[in-house]
């Protein structure tokens, strides 16, 4: 692991609760496995995986207000869902608070969580890593999810995504339009196939 990466974790252990650091570590490691997978930068995966969910520092509540004092947009639907701002915040952090110049380390944070159409390499490496990283409790099709992550990654960033959207409407829960979005193109490209 670099030097760089050690750094960033070395800074946010002591401010994360275990059981997200323990996350953040197995994101890290899924992120590792899978650039390795696909034959992508593992340093530049295992980068955007520390920095994650830097945002997670603060708490969900303080998510709106801090990305209105940092001038950062605030989608309308997010005012419903704004622990999906943490993303936003994320990108944010990483640039600004630890340095990180490489747009692509900083779009795949930014939609880490949602995902979005046409998703490059390192955004699909850390969409996946958060789902599926072993500490992650079992959900409904966590093993499917696994496997494909690592045979087919746009299959996999489909049933993710369509994971997700269920998982919302199951719990009757708003549903980011950034998911739907994912999910109806990254479906598009499998009906192609």
């Amino acid at each position: 692991m670099k030097k760089e990466i050690q750094d960033i974790l070395n800074t946010l252990k002591p401010k994360m609760k275990p059981d997200r650091f323990y996350h953040t570590i197995g994101v890290i490691y899924t992120a590792a496995n899978l650039a390795y997978a696909y034959d992508y930068d593992a340093d530049k995966a295992m980068l955007a995986a520390a920095l994650h969910d830097c945002a997670k520092l603060i708490g969900a509540n303080d998510y709106i207000e801090e990305c209105k004092r940092l001038h950062i947009p605030i989608a309308e639907y997010s005012y419903d869902s704004p622990h999906l701002l943490h993303a936003d915040l994320g990108a944010y952090y990483a640039k600004e608070e630890y340095g990180v110049t490489d747009e692509e380390v900083l779009h795949a944070i930014l939609v880490h969580t949602t995902g979005c159409p046409n998703m490059g390499l390192l955004d699909k490496i850390l969409y996946l890593a958060d789902y599926i990283e072993p500490g992650r409790f079992p959900y409904k099709g966590i093993d499917q999810l696994r496997k494909a992550a690592y045979t087919d990654i746009d299959y996999a960033v489909y049933l993710e995504a369509e994971n997700v959207l269920e998982y919302l409407k199951e719990r009757e829960f708003a549903q980011d339009p950034r998911t739907k979005e994912t999910y109806k193109y990254y479906a598009s490209i499998l009906n192609r196939r």
